[in-house]
C-alpha cells in the first residue's frame, strides 16, 4: 500500500530539530518521502506529554501559512502527492513530465491519516474544524453530484504521532486522536476468475476493461467451449494458425461512479470480441465428453489407430465376441436339460383298441307295439326298440318310491328297519276297489322292510302314500324328492307326480327306467323282495301273490309290474345268465302293451313279450377270448422317444354276444409307471367293459425299462 522505501538507518532514529525547514521542492520524490517518514518515526519516541506544545505549535504555524497565503509544502502534503503520483502511476501519462512541478500547481490534498470512504472523492475542507463534540456528520455526495472542486484552503490535519512539532502546518483546530487513520490506498481490483477456467487467455483489451469494473460491475459474455480433439490435430492447427497480432496497450480505466450509483451493462456488441484461437477452452471437468466407441477408446488408449474396417474383420470380431456368449448359453442349455424332471412314463396301446364278436348281428324278438330297452349290466346295451319317448309308467313309478326310502332309511343284511304306525288315512285308502291296495289297519305298526314287501309285491298303492308321509312328511314334499333324485341318476326324461303311479302325468323313458334299475338293484334288500313270488305280513290274512308270474321262469328275478288303462301293460325285469362260471345280471323294460281287450291281459301281453327277450338275451349273452396271455399289447412310452413293450400276464375274455364291438383299455392301473424296471415287472393293466361287467388283467415289462440317457435328456424339446 505505501511506496517502497530504502531500509533505514541509525542516523534516521536520531532526533531532529524541531524547526527542520521542509525539503525543497527541487528534491527528488523519493527523498522528500524519505524525510517525511523519518521524521514520523522519530517522533514516536518521544514523550507523550509534548502533545500539548505541538498543538500550540501548530496551531501558530496554521495561522502562519494562512497569514502569509503560500508556503513550502509541509510532510503531510509530500506524502500525499506521492501516493497521487502512485496511484496515478498506471495511466498512461507523457513520459517526459518534469518531476519538479511546482506545488503551489497543486490544490492542497486532504490529511493522509484523515479517513476517507473509498470512491470517494478528496474534499478540502472550507471552514475551519470544529470540535470533536460540536462536530456533525457531513452527508455524502449523491451519486451523480461531482466532487467539490479543491481550493487554496488549510485543511483539519489531526496530529499525528512523530511528526516534528516544529513544522509549520495549517491547522485551524484539531482532530480527535483516536479518529486519526492511515489513508488506505485502495489497490487495483483484479478481475475474478473462474477457478476450473483459468486456461482461457484474455486479450489486453478485455483485461483493461475487467480490471476497470468492480466484480458486480463486470459484463460477462458467454464463450462456448469446443469439443476435445485429438493431440496431433491440435499440434497439426497449432501450426497452422497464424500468429495473433498483440493487441494494442489497454486504455486508461474509465472513473467509477459514485457507490451505489446503476450502472448498466455494455451490450455483447460493444466488446471487442478475441480472436477464436484465444477463446477456446480446454477440456474441463465441468463438461466432460461422451464416452467414446469400444474401438475408437482402445486405439487411443494403446496410441494405436482403429484399423479400417472390412468384412472379414468385420466376421472375426462378431466370432470373437459372440462364440464365449453362445458357448456360455450352450453350457446353461445344457444344465437345465440334465437337471429337469423328467417326464412321466405312460403306458400306450399298440394292439387293436377293439374286438367284434362272431356270429354275426343280433336280433332280438322285439314286440310290435309300445317301446323298451335291454342291457347287460357291465357291458353294454343290446338295443332298443320304439319311439324312445316319455309315456306313462303306471305302477313301475313304486321303484323310484322304493329307491328313494331305501337311499334316506337303508337296510343292511338281516335289519328290518323302524316301526311304522299305520294311519287313517292308509286304512280307508286301503279298501278302494278300483286300485290295487294292502288291507292294513288304522293302529298296526310294520317295519319298514314289510311296507316294502307291500309296496312292491301287491303293488299295494296306500303303503306308497303312507311311506311317503313317514319319510318326506307330505305327499308333494316325497314327490319333490324323487324329481330329485331322478335328476341325480340323470333321468332327464322322466317326470314324477304322484308316489304310486295312479295319476297318468307321472312319465318316463325305457333308458330312464334301466338307469333307475341299475341304481336300486344295488341293496340286497331291494333284490331279495322283487325277486319273491309271494310273501305273508303279520297282520294280513292269507298269501300275498307277486303280480309278476314271469319270476316262476328260470333266471327271472323282478321287477316291477304296472298297468293302467293310459299306460297299457308295463314290466321292467331283471335276469341273470352265467357265462365262464360268472352271473351276468340283464336288465329290460317292456312298455305300452296295448294289443289286448281288458287291462290284465295287456299287463300279461307285457310279461309275455318281456320273456322272449329275457329267452334270446340269455342264450345270446357268451364271452370270447379277446386278449392272450403274452400278447403285446402296448409299450411303456418314457417321454423321450424311447418305447418299451409290454405284454398281458393272463388270457382275458368279454363279456358280449353276437356282432358286439368291445373297446380295450391300457392304464397303469392307479399306480404310478417307473423310470426304470426290470422285464416282467406290472406296469400297468388292460380292461374291456364297465361297472360290475368290466374284465382286465395285469400286464408286465416284456424287456428292461432303462431311464433315458445323456444325449435324449439334451435334446429334448418341450
Amino acid at each position: 500500500m505505501f511506496k517502497t522505501l530504502a531500509p533505514r538507518t541509525p542516523e534516521d532514529d536520531a532526533p531532529k530539530p524541531a524547526a527542520a525547514a521542509p525539503a525543497s521542492t527541487d528534491e527528488p520524490e523519493s527523498e522528500r518521502l524519505k524525510a517525511a517518514v523519518a521524521a514520523w518515526v522519530a517522533s514516536a519516541d518521544d514523550d507523550e506529554g509534548a502533545g500539548d506544545e505541538a498543538d500550540e505549535a501548530d496551531e501558530a504555524s496554521a495561522e502562519g501559512d494562512a497569514d502569509a497565503g503560500e508556503s513550502e509544502p509541509d510532510v503531510e502534503d509530500v506524502v500525499e502527492d506521492d501516493v497521487e503520483d502512485v496511484e496515478s502511476s498506471g495511466a498512461d501519462e507523457p513520459a517526459d513530465e518534469p518531476a519538479d512541478e511546482p506545488v503551489e500547481d497543486k490544490a492542497p490534498a486532504a490529511s493522509w491519516f484523515a479517513a476517507r470512504k473509498p470512491g470517494e472523492a478528496d474534499k478540502p475542507a472550507e471552514e475551519p474544524a470544529k470540535p470533536a463534540a460540536e462536530q456533525k456528520p457531513e452527508p455524502e455526495p449523491e451519486a451523480d453530484e461531482p466532487a467539490a472542486e479543491p481550493v487554496d484552503k488549510p485543511v483539519d490535519k489531526p496530529v499525528e504521532k512523530g511528526v516534528d512539532k516544529s513544522v509549520d502546518e495549517p491547522d485551524d483546530d484539531p482532530v480527535d486522536q483516536p479518529t486519526a487513520m492511515f489513508k488506505i490506498v485502495r489497490p487495483p481490483v483484479a478481475p475474478a476468475v473462474d477457478q476450473p477456467t483459468t486456461a482461457l487467455k484474455l486479450p489486453p483489451t478485455l483485461r483493461a476493461q475487467s480490471e476497470a469494473e468492480s466484480d458486480s460491475e463486470r459484463t460477462s459474455t458467454f464463450v462456448p467451449l469446443r469439443a476435445d480433439i485429438p493431440a496431433e490435430r491440435k499440434a497439426e492447427e497449432a501450426q497452422e494458425a497464424p500468429k495473433a497480432p498483440e493487441a494494442p496497450k489497454a486504455a486508461a480505466p474509465a472513473p467509477k461512479a459514485a457507490t451505489g450509483a446503476p450502472k448498466a451493462f455494455a451490450p455483447a456488441s460493444d466488446a471487442p470480441v478475441p480472436p477464436a484461437s484465444l477463446v477456446e477452452a480446454e477440456r474441463t471437468r465441468q463438461q466432460p465428453l461422451p464416452p467414446l466407441p469400444p474401438l475408437d477408446l482402445l486405439a487411443e488408449l494403446t496410441n494405436t489407430p482403429p484399423p479400417k474396417p472390412n468384412a472379414l474383420r468385420t466376421t472375426a470380431r462378431r466370432v470373437r465376441i459372440w462364440t464365449p456368449l453362445v458357448v456360455l448359453l450352450l453350457i446353461v442349455f445344457a444344465i437345465v436339460q440334465m437337471v429337469r424332471p423328467l417326464p412321466a412314463p405312460a403306458p400306450t396301446l399298440s394292439a387293436s383298441p377293439t374286438f367284434t364278436f362272431e356270429g354275426g348281428q343280433l336280433k332280438m324278438p322285439w314286440p310290435n307295439e309300445g317301446q323298451g330297452a335291454v342291457e347287460v349290466e357291465g357291458v353294454g346295451s343290446m338295443g332298443t326298440y320304439g319311439a324312445q319317448k316319455p309315456a306313462p309308467i303306471a305302477s313301475v313309478t313304486k321303484t323310484m318310491t322304493a329307491y328313494v326310502i331305501l337311499r334316506d332309511h337303508p337296510l343292511k343284511g338281516s335289519q328290518k328297519g323302524p316301526e311304522i304306525e299305520i294311519d287313517k288315512k292308509a286304512d280307508e285308502q286301503g279298501k278302494a276297489e278300483h286300485e290295487s291296495t294292502a288291507a292294513v289297519q288304522e293302529g298296526q305298526t310294520y317295519t319298514e322292510k314289510e311296507l316294502l314287501e307291500l309296496l312292491m309285491i301287491p303293488s299295494a298303492n296306500n303303503v306308497a302314500r303312507l311311506l311317503a308321509r313317514w319319510d318326506a312328511g307330505s305327499e308333494a314334499a316325497f314327490v319333490e324328492k324323487m324329481n330329485a333324485a331322478a335328476k341325480d341318476l340323470g333321468m332327464t326324461q322322466s317326470t314324477y307326480t304322484d308316489p304310486s303311479g295312479l295319476l297318468d302325468t307321472t312319465m318316463s323313458t325305457p333308458k330312464d327306467q334301466l338307469k333307475l334299475a341299475k341304481a336300486v338293484m344295488q341293496y340286497d334288500v331291494f333284490r331279495e323282495i322283487v325277486n319273491m313270488p309271494n310273501v305273508t305280513v303279520d297282520g294280513i290274512p292269507g298269501r300275498i301273490e307277486n303280480n309278476n308270474n314271469i319270476l316262476l321262469e328260470p333266471g327271472v328275478s323282478g321287477i316291477k309290474t304296472g298297468s293302467s288303462t293310459p299306460a297299457g301293460g308295463n314290466l321292467l325285469w331283471s335276469a341273470n345268465t352265467v357265462v365262464d362260471g360268472e352271473t351276468r345280471r340283464i336288465l329290460g323294460i317292456v312298455m305300452g302293451a296295448k294289443d289286448a281287450d281288458e287291462l290284465g291281459k295287456k299287463l300279461q301281453l307285457a310279461i309275455d313279450n318281456s320273456l322272449k327277450i329275457i329267452q334270446k338275451a340269455q342264450n345270446d349273452v357268451t364271452s370270447a377270448s379277446v386278449v392272450r396271455k403274452g400278447q403285446v399289447l402296448g409299450y411303456i412310452d418314457d417321454g423321450l422317444g424311447g418305447q418299451t413293450p409290454v405284454v398281458a400276464t393272463k388270457e382275458l375274455k368279454a363279456i358280449g354276444w353276437p356282432g358286439l364291438q368291445v373297446k380295450l383299455e391300457l392304464t397303469d392301473g392307479g399306480k404310478a409307471v417307473p423310470h426304470s424296471g426290470k422285464a416282467g415287472d406290472i406296469v400297468g393293466q388292460v380292461s374291456i367293459g364297465t361297472g360290475v361287467g368290466k374284465v382286465s388283467a395285469p400286464v408286465a415289462l416284456q424287456a428292461d425299462l432303462v431311464e433315458p440317457g445323456f444325449d435324449k435328456k439334451l435334446t429334448r424339446v418341450g
